[in-house]
């Protein structure tokens, strides 16, 4: 039997998993769902390593997104056997990837998160069910009143009735179940008069998934896969906006859009320690086996790991030829298509630095994803339904361009912090990268308030941006921020008997609420920042 709770939250990656924890802590009873068998979403079931500020490791998150950096680092010092001087760092890269200051494998965050999710479990507050998804829900007078769930191992289902409902699936799948008011794809320029905006309203036009992969590097070995099915098509496919075909080593530089070439070089003899993880003076995409790097061989004593692991979720692997919300199984079947294709390209026709061709030493690692093939459980999905909100937050509230160097958009209703670049990846209706400057931001209590709805609230990239926006809303520490004050906004409502509506229009309820936060470490203003 399934408890009735006070809050359900469906979808189990950072967002939900964040807002369960909010949740809880605040005495609520809880019921998380995930679709796969491994809560995360990007962090694992994704496999993508955290895109994080310049920041991170000082400030701009809230306290819990810090336990969660911390614990994996400690995860690492605690099981792995790390070099002395590695051990002893508190700014621990354990893959030592360029992407990030914080590059892991999958699994050990999902431990981690299973970790700080376990006293709640034990009190009884939580109750946790994976491969689960969302296929009906029941809604009147403005309310969510209950979510039918299948049970994807047999098809079984149950409907779950619950006080409060948060959307935390990847493409915001409730408001579409539920019949909320939402938006796909990209805004029309006049809305919101948004530079970088198309004429006219293109819903279908969202940006690429991928479906990444793990791998390690064996020389004088062959573990080369069977050439996969759709492989003639992809070796030979080349975007109007690509400088050659997409299997290759040259891609454009999103920022700047110029062809440029990358290198591969398996298992460098540079130390990883000297690696700089810092997106904002370098976007580390130009070495791709660094780039996404999370394990690093050279880190640890000798001869305890042969090879370094690194992520695979480079240019060419992202997929935009569908759209994934609407066509979800057919676009996944091509997207891990087009990932394989890239696998069996590396192992077999990609130039090496020597002359030749192929690196069949290339293994593909399943037991870093958790699956059989290599391949993530998920595809990593960077744009979700958008439900039309009180406050959408626009181009013009975080553009470097728009509002100068050093400028801000201060929100009354600030409950959160997040900065990043407005990163763009190629869409469904055919635009290359948009990369773009932006400021660091606030996030609106009135971005995660539906118009209509008194009940729902978005936990995830499901708040109020636009295509545009999203680009930098939907990054890990603030899809995890977005979460966190959803559930601790569902539990502060039960408690005050007060609706989301209210606390975000009266100055003297969102006070209250502010405190709540304050208390619980959300940073919900920037300090002076420079240098962005």
């Amino acid at each position: 039997m399934i408890p009735e709770p006070d809050i359900l939250v469906v979808g189990g990656g950072l967002g939900g998993v964040a807002a369960a924890l909010a949740a809880c802590r605040a005495g609520r009873s809880v019921v998380l769902t995930e679709e796969t068998d491994w809560i995360g979403g990007q962090l694992t079931s994704q496999a993508v390593p955290p895109d994080e500020h310049p920041w991170v490791e000082q400030f701009g998150t809230t306290a819990t997104y810090r336990r969660l950096r911390e614990g994996i680092r400690q995860y690492y010092r605690q099981w792995y056997p790390l070099r002395a001087e590695a051990a002893a760092l508190t700014d621990l890269n354990p893959g030592a990837g360029r992407v990030s200051k914080l590059c892991h494998e999958p699994r050990v965050a999902l431990a981690v998160l299973e970790g700080m999710l376990a006293p709640h479990r034990a009190a009884g507050r939580l109750t946790v069910l994976t491969e689960h998804r969302p296929v009906a829900a029941e809604a009147d007078n403005d309310v969510v009143r209950a979510v039918t769930l299948e049970d994807l191992r047999d098809g079984t289902r149950r409907t779950v009735p619950a006080r409060y409902v948060l959307d935390a699936t990847e493409t915001g799948e409730l408001l579409h179940l539920a019949g909320v008011e939402h938006v796909n794809g990209a805004e029309s320029r006049a809305e919101f008069d948004e530079p970088h905006a198309p004429d006219e309203a293109q819903p279908g036009n969202q940006q690429g998934i991928t479906v990444c992969f793990a791998l390690s590097h064996h020389e004088g070995e062959d573990h080369t896969i069977d050439r996969p099915a759709d492989y003639d098509f992809w070796r030979d496919y080349k975007p109007d906006f690509w400088p050659g075909p997409l299997l290759g080593f040259e891609a454009p530089d999103p920022r700047t859009l110029e062809p440029v070439p990358r290198t591969f070089e398996p298992n460098p003899d540079l130390d990883p320690l000297a690696v700089s993880a810092d997106q904002s003076a370098d976007a580390g995409d130009k070495e791709l086996w660094g780039f996404r790097r999370i394990l690093a061989r050279k880190l640890h004593t000798d001869g305890a790991f042969d090879s370094d692991i690194t992520l695979v979720n480079w240019p060419l692997n992202d997929y935009w030829l569908k759209p994934y919300i609407g066509q979800e199984e057919e676009a996944l079947r091509e997207a891990r298509q087009l990932s394989l294709s890239v696998l069996y390209w590396l192992q077999t026709e990609a130039p090496r630095t020597d002359g030749g061709t192929g690196f069949p030493g290339l293994r593909p690692r399943p037991d870093v994803t958790g699956t059989a093939d290599g391949l993530a459980k998920a595809a990593y999905v960077r744009e979700s339904r958008r439900i039309k909100a009180v406050t959408t937050v626009t181009e013009h509230d975080v553009s470097i361009d728009l509002l100068g160097p050093y400028g801000r958009t201060r929100h009354r209703d600030s409950v959160g912090v997040g900065n990043y670049r407005i990163d763009l990846h190629p869409s469904t209706g055919g635009d290359g990268y948009v990369d773009i400057g932006s400021v660091p931001f606030e996030i609106p209590l009135g971005a995660l308030v539906p118009r209509r709805v008194r009940n729902l609230l978005p936990a995830g990239k499901n708040l109020g941006t636009t295509h545009i926006t999203n680009g930098c809303y939907r990054l890990h520490p603030v899809e995890w921020n977005v979460g966190e004050v959803a559930g601790a906004l569902a539990a502060h409502c039960l408690a005050e008997d007060v609706e989301p509506h209210q606390v975000q229009a009266e100055d003297k309820r969102f006070e209250e609420f502010a405190r709540v936060l304050d208390r619980d470490g959300v940073q919900r203003h920037w300090p002076d920042v420079r240098g962005y």
